[in-house]
């Protein structure tokens, strides 16, 4: 369970950022409080995950994963380019979060 809190924090935080270049530098209202609430929500289910889960495990797969759907949905749904060479580092972090939860600290 401690994992799928992770994972909501993850795309909390993910919806959170998608927000930001909505929100126009926080002039509007709406997007602003939404994504102060994903923010917000995303560190309370981060702390669910660190109760049990090593800080090294939880931060590395959290960034990771953050970092890659945000490039992901920035090539999908806002149009921005990426070359070979951001697609195989995108290959990657996966391969890092993979490793790093599969080898990392014992719980």
């Amino acid at each position: 369970m401690h994992y799928g809190y992770l994972l909501i924090a993850v795309v909390l935080e993910v919806c959170g950022t998608l927000l930001l270049p909505v929100s126009e530098n926080f002039t509007r209202p709406a997007p602003t409080f939404s994504l102060i609430v994903c923010y917000a929500a995303a560190f309370y289910c981060l702390t669910f995950a660190l109760s049990v889960l090593p800080v090294a495990v939880v931060y590395a797969t959290w960034s990771a994963l953050g970092i890659f759907l945000i490039t992901v949905l920035g090539y999908l749904v806002l149009g921005q380019a990426l070359e070979w060479r951001a697609w195989l580092g995108l290959v990657l972090i996966v391969v890092g979060v993979f490793l790093v939860n599969a080898f990392g600290p014992e719980r």
